[in-house]
């Protein structure tokens, strides 16, 4: 279905061909001066200086050829030149009722369908998450929400960490905690235990405690780097306690995002890239990429026309350990042999721009990656305190991601209790689905590229731009039809009316940029277009419920009118908070 502003630009641009000018004039935006009109055509005054003439004599040209169309309900030139619309009540009516009818409200379907693996998550095992994941769990999760919305085969990878010297860290600690374990034994033959030597609890209290161990006990340190070293050559003792570690962590994990609503199609790992590695490194040096530089393997990616320095990518350290570049630039290999995508999207945060620079043009250079297909950084700032500095605890440390939802939570759970409508158990309930509304919101709401503070006062509150607010309306849209049913007889579908006054058309115009809006959000990668969209739309709707006496309106067809377009934006509203990753609840 073709997008209203689109519609709007044909039919001007049709009028300035028939008056004899380029019809690339025509384009129509939307209005910056919505107390005037409500779409905008600034063409006649591009075409001044080419056609010699007033921009306003060109204007008068184009708006004689529009007048009496049923589009319009009125097009005006204005000086110096512009051209102001308003659209007519039944166009748009027409219009919203074409957008109920169509599958996604008319969002059209890409031309081509992409696969898309999106690479965000990315914690290390062994580690709770904290609040330096959050960013990358909620944006991650839109933006395969938002493309697998529009039709796109999207995989979603979590991108374990689980090869790097913490494996090493906590194996060494177990070993000296618990030296009789048979992991420990070189002469064990038997099966390993099936249970894990310990606890997630366990686990998370003996990394932190073996890293600082290893910065001032050198000899621990040591042991450390061999024990690494013994996992990555498949002592078996190791793997086995490895696989503990993983599947230990993984559970874990899987019930912290949960409680985020972030699923994976793929949980993938370090570890699953190694057996690529070799036969890469190899190709590499063959195609004369790669080569030794102090010690190292190294291949050149800096072009012409760089700004600024861009180091060489390194495949081996002088010790021969590989890097995370290493295992990014197998882990590419891997997903191109397993599933061909046409674009890989990479939610990192936004310092490891760098790092990501060097790996897709080592990628790119080497050949292990198709020509067309896409390799995308989307970084995202960091989130901070009121104090603007990194979001911690009061006493400083880094923040569990399940502390800060249990605090977020809580603020929500006081806020429904002072109210004491509903029972202490709803309201738990009903706190956990607004809490995760206020963080990914409060998120998502800032452009990805931008620092941006995480206040609990503000993102938690009924008022203003939060996702409270979002979640307030879409529940009083629900209470409104409930009391309708409860006094009108059971109705399939209601008939969308034209507009009767000022606040029901500009809800309907709102309504009618979902599909555009949404197209722009999925093409930019920017989920806080549709934050932006939906407080509007929000807005818009409660001045008209403001204005508008719904329940007691005594014309039945205008009241049946009005549930349908209220049902229209409840619907609309909810697929936009879902496409965010979070859902509303039946009442607050």
């Amino acid at each position: 279905m073709r997008k209203l502003i689109n519609l709007i630009t044909d039919k001007v641009s049709k009028a300035f061909e028939d008056a004899g000018y380029d019809a690339s004039y025509g384009k129509v935006n939307n209005s910056n001066r919505p107390d005037l009109c409500e779409y905008q055509c600034n063409g006649a005054m591009a075409g001044a200086k080419m056609y010699h003439k007033a921009p306003i004599m060109i204007a008068n040209d184009v708006v004689m050829r529009l007048q009496g169309d049923d589009m319009f309900e009125e097009v005006n030139a204005v000086k110096p030149g512009f051209i102001n619309i308003k659209l007519s009540g039944s166009f748009v009516t027409d219009y919203l009722r074409k957008m109920r009818e169509a599958d996604k409200f008319g969002l059209e379907a890409p031309e081509k369908v992409e696969t898309i693996i999106i690479d965000y998550g990315g914690p290390n095992v062994a580690k709770p998450l904290h609040v330096g994941h959050l960013r990358s769990a909620i944006i991650g999760e839109s933006i395969k929400r938002m493309n697998r919305y529009q039709g796109h085969n999207v995989i979603g990878d979590v991108h374990l960490g689980d090869w790097g010297l913490q494996m090493g860290l906590i194996i060494e600690e177990l070993k000296e905690r618990k030296p009789d374990l048979c992991y420990f034994d070189e002469d064990y033959t038997g099966e390993y235990p099936k249970e894990a030597p310990f606890t997630i609890s366990e686990l998370e209290e003996i990394y932190p405690c073996a890293s600082a161990k290893s910065k001032v006990d050198e000899s621990f340190a040591q042991k450390a780097h061999e024990a690494t070293f013994q996992l990555q050559n498949g002592t078996r003792g190791y793997k086995a306690l490895w696989n503990h570690i993983m599947n230990v962590s993984v559970t874990d994990l899987k019930k912290n995002y949960s409680n985020l609503n972030v699923e994976f199609d793929l949980w993938k790992t370090e570890s699953d890239a190694q057996p690529y590695i070799p036969d890469m490194i190899q190709m590499m040096k063959e195609k004369g990429l790669a080569y030794m530089s102090e010690g190292a393997l190294v291949v050149d990616v800096k072009e012409d026309g760089d700004t600024k320095e861009v180091p060489p990518c390194i495949l081996v350290k002088s010790d021969g350990a590989t890097l995370y570049s290493t295992t990014d630039l197998a882990t590419i290999v891997e997903r191109m042999k397993l599933f061909d995508p046409t674009e890989i999207i990479y939610v990192v945060d936004k310092r490891q721009e760098m790092h990501f620079t060097q790996v897709f043009r080592c990628s790119r250079k080497a050949g292990t990656v198709k020509e067309d297909t896409k390799l995308k950084f989307l970084g995202f700032g960091t989130m901070n305190g009121k104090d603007g500095k990194p979001f911690k605890t009061r006493d400083g440390g880094v923040m569990r991601l399940e502390t800060l939802i249990a605090e977020i939570n809580q603020a929500v759970y006081e806020k429904i209790m002072e109210n004491r409508a509903i029972s202490e158990e709803e309201a738990r309930k009903t706190a956990k689905i607004i809490g995760l509304a206020a963080i990914k919101y409060g998120d998502l709401s800032n452009q990805a590229s931008k620092d941006y503070v995480f206040d609990v006062d503000r993102f938690t509150s009924f008022e203003g731009n939060t996702g409270p607010y979002i979640l307030y309306t879409i529940v009083r849209i629900k209470s409104i039809v409930k009391k309708y049913k409860e006094l009108n007889e059971e109705k399939e579908t209601f008939q969308l009316l034209p507009p009767v006054s000022v606040s029901e058309k500009e809800l309907m115009l709102e309504l009618t940029k979902f599909n555009e809006i949404l197209e722009q959000s999925i093409a930019e990668l920017a989920p806080h277009k549709i934050c932006a969209y939906i407080y509007d739309l929000a807005n818009k709707f409660n001045s008209f419920y403001h204005e508008t006496k719904i329940l007691s309106e005594e014309n039945r067809q205008k009241q049946e009118g009005y549930i349908a377009l209220i049902l229209l934006t409840q619907q609309i509203l909810e697929t936009c908070i879902d496409l965010l990753g979070f859902e509303a609840p039946e009442r607050m």
